[in-house]
């Protein structure tokens, strides 16, 4: 497998001459698309009686003005939010394949693994690994594959243990093909998620499952010993690209024992060059690959998200060289699938909402948004339009691409433009050039990042680069198997959910009001209907305002007797009723549609609330901050190693606010002025008012105060103390 043209000479042709049997179908959730637009209809009528009351009040200057105000822009902010998420709900689609149509494993095209780690502390070396070992595993040709492992904290523990793994590898790679197990990431197989698969079977089998667990654990406790000792990220650093396996070594080998290839690949920091953070990391492998294995195809993980299913890569090509859509199919997006998420699941780990429900929304209207990891994309989606992908070599490729003649070579050879002798991967010009490919200055007064690659704009780069690839005219697909294809590890504790929703707050609002807007520059080059899913994902953090004033205007006005909602017995309260419960049997009919329970919506109701008054007011206040000057673009990255006491009370349904003293000030707050504003209003109640009048606060005051009992739950014990 030592060139470009091994890789590149499939994917030119593949998808012009491939033609037969469909690879794939593709069906329309009619019912469930017919029910959402029903309600579309009816919501809308009743959203539309609602703001027409409390307009027509201001406007005749009949109410107390300043609380009707601020309460009239929230829910105008519901409005405009609930209007984008119509989108979802439009055409809703489901896709599945039909593997053995596909061509002999020869004639498949190649795939590119790229995996990307910063920190062994954060990111435990052994779970790295293992995401490696699966990933090599795959149920794909070894000569077609390879996986490379992007090093951006340049620790030494890293190389090391990858090197370890490789070694493991030689006997893990033909076990999993001579017994056809699933279950190809190690940790996972010798765990209870692969008690199925040693049921029946021989003497024999059970002898070297002995040895190869006696094996795994050897190479477990070395790593882990080693990273006790050297586990420390170098700042600064030289690149470093090695490769810890080369193909050359399966000559001779039988195809039950051959590895892919595998590539170290650390690139250079400095203090003064930007470091692009996991773009620039991605961006270095697209182009470290593109001289070495050059497959047409690539397949981008979190290091956390293992490979699961081994058939993923031919499943991704069941569309990939689909004739129908491969000249304009960008990517094959997977969803996020988590092998903790406890039966109650309180901090929306599995994020159902988005992976059940808005991901094939999306995939009905041109393609849904890339989530960063688990999606097989087309290399050449990133170098160009549809059918214009080679639009940056035609002039002047160096100024584009860089200087680099034998990666220049290897993009011409992707596009059909050229044919590339074999050569070595390990010889010393490759591995030379491969060094000032992950150089810091290599993209300096180049299209890096900007036209070419993934972008820099923002710190979310995979989600902003698909959503750039959408304006460009590519599409997307979104399989959801019935077999999760890729597992992950979802985060237990309060304080890791809040940073990441507000790490992903922040990057998103940045896009809404930047020049690169849903509203304003997707919607002149895309559908309406996929602008407006992208609107949602750029706006909706703006709940965040429409929540904080919904849990202080109501309360207060309840505390002080100053109605806000129409009398119980008056028409127009049927309206505000209308609304809540519309919008609460549209949840609940999505999460049980789904597969989930109504134990299932009340978490979601629950960690909504939190999440809003918290990350995501936290996150559009950072962007604020940015705004301004105050503060600069930071890379935050979520702590994946599991801390044993969060996971039991994560387990147990408990919430754990430890270490989230930042995120739970507003929050607390917000729930002792509405638990002080319930009870002096229930006392005002008693005395006297008038119930009919503040009978919508009291329920609303009420609501809330239901929701919050995890909250008043931590706050007692401290407020004993």
């Amino acid at each position: 497998m030592g060139s470009s043209v091994l890789h590149a000479s499939y994917g030119l042709t593949a998808s012009r001459k491939m033609a037969g049997p469909p690879l794939n179908k593709c069906e329309i959730q009619r019912p469930r698309a017919i029910l959402c637009r029903v309600h579309m209809l009816f919501h809308a009528i009743a959203i539309s009686a609602l703001l027409y009351y409390r307009i027509s009040k201001l406007v005749h200057g009949s109410v107390p003005f300043i609380s009707w105000t601020f309460i009239t822009i929230s829910e105008m902010i519901f409005t405009f939010i609930w209007v984008l998420t119509q989108a979802f709900r439009w055409r809703p689609v489901v896709r599945t394949v039909v593997r053995e149509n596909l061509p002999r494993d020869d004639k498949l095209p190649g795939v590119d693994v790229f995996i990307c780690t910063a920190d062994p502390t954060k990111e435990p070396v052994v779970e790295v690994m293992n995401t490696v070992l699966s990933a090599m595993s795959l149920d794909y040709p070894a000569e077609k594959l390879a996986v490379y492992l992007s090093d951006d904290g340049g620790a030494a523990v890293t190389l090391y243990a990858l090197k370890e793994a490789s070694e493991f590898g030689r006997s893990w790679i033909p076990f999993c093909r001579k017994y056809e197990i699933k279950t190809r990431c190690p940790e996972a197989y010798f765990s209870s998620l692969g008690d199925a698969e040693r049921l029946l079977w021989s003497e024999e089998f059970k002898a070297e499952e002995e040895n190869i667990k006696s094996k795994y654990e050897f190479f477990k406790k070395n790593v882990e010993k080693a990273a006790e000792v050297e586990a420390s990220v170098r700042p600064y650093r030289t690149p470093h690209v090695e490769v810890i396996y080369d193909t050359k070594k399966n000559e001779g080998v039988e195809d039950k024992s051959k590895m892919p290839l595998l590539v170290y690949v650390s690139r250079e920091k400095r203090p003064s060059r930007p470091h692009r953070f996991k773009a620039g990391a991605l961006n270095s492998l697209l182009r470290v690959s593109g001289i070495m294995s050059n497959a047409p195809y690539v397949l981008v993980l979190d290091c956390d998200m293992y490979c699961n299913d081994p058939s993923s890569a031919k499943q991704a090509m069941c569309f990939h060289l689909d004739p129908k859509m491969s000249t304009s199919l960008s990517y094959v997006q997977y969803p996020q699938i988590f092998y903790n998420v406890s039966k109650n699941d309180i901090y929306d780990g599995q994020a159902r909402s988005a992976y059940k429900t808005k991901y094939q929304g999306m995939d009905g209207i041109n393609g849904t948004v890339c989530s960063g990891t688990s999606y097989y994309l087309k290399k050449k989606a990133l170098f160009g339009h549809p059918n214009h992908e080679d639009e940056f070599l035609d002039y002047e490729p160096e100024k584009n691409f860089g200087f680099s003649s034998m990666f220049i070579t290897s993009l011409k050879a992707l596009n059909g433009k050229e044919v590339v002798n074999e050569r070595e991967i390990l010889s010393d010009a490759t591995l030379e050039e491969a060094k000032n490919l992950a150089s810091c200055s290599f993209e300096e007064n180049t299209k890096w990042g900007k036209e070419i690659g993934y972008s820099y704009e923002y710190l979310l780069e995979s989600t902003f680069t698909g959503y750039l690839l959408h304006c460009k005219g590519w599409k997307s697909v979104y399989l959801y198997p019935e077999s999760p294809c890729f597992l992950g590890c979802t985060t237990v504790d309060m304080k890791d959910a809040l940073v990441q929703m507000m790490k992903w707050a922040s990057g998103l609002v940045q896009v809404g009001f930047s020049r690169f807007s849903p509203l304003t520059y997707g919607v002149s080059r895309m559908s309406l209907l996929q602008s407006m899913c992208y609107g949602y994902f750029a706006f909706t953090h703006f709940f965040s305002i429409a929540c904080l004033i919904y849990g202080i205007a109501p309360q207060l006005c309840f505390l002080f007797g100053i109605p806000l909602f129409p009398k119980v017995t008056d028409l127009w309260f049927a309206a505000f009723a209308t609304v809540f419960v519309s919008s609460q049997a549209q949840h609940l009919y999505e999460v049980l549609s789904s597969g989930g329970s109504i134990r299932t919506w009340w978490n979601e109701q629950r960690i909504w609330m939190i999440k809003s008054v918290t990350a995501c007011l936290f996150g559009c206040l950072d962007v604020l901050m940015k705004w301004i000057g105050v503060a600069k673009a930071s890379f935050q990255l979520t702590n994946k190693a599991i801390d044993q006491e969060k996971l039991e009370k994560y387990e147990r349904g408990k919430f754990n606010f430890q270490g989230a003293k930042m995120f739970m000030v507003p929050l607390s707050l917000l729930v002792l002025l509405n638990l002080g504003c319930f009870i002096g209003g229930v006392k005002g109640l008693i005395s006297g008012r008038n119930i009919e009048e503040m009978f919508g606060q009291g329920a609303l005051s009420l609501y809330i105060l239901v929701l919050s009992i995890p909250i008043l739950e931590g706050l007692i014990p401290k407020m004993g103390k």
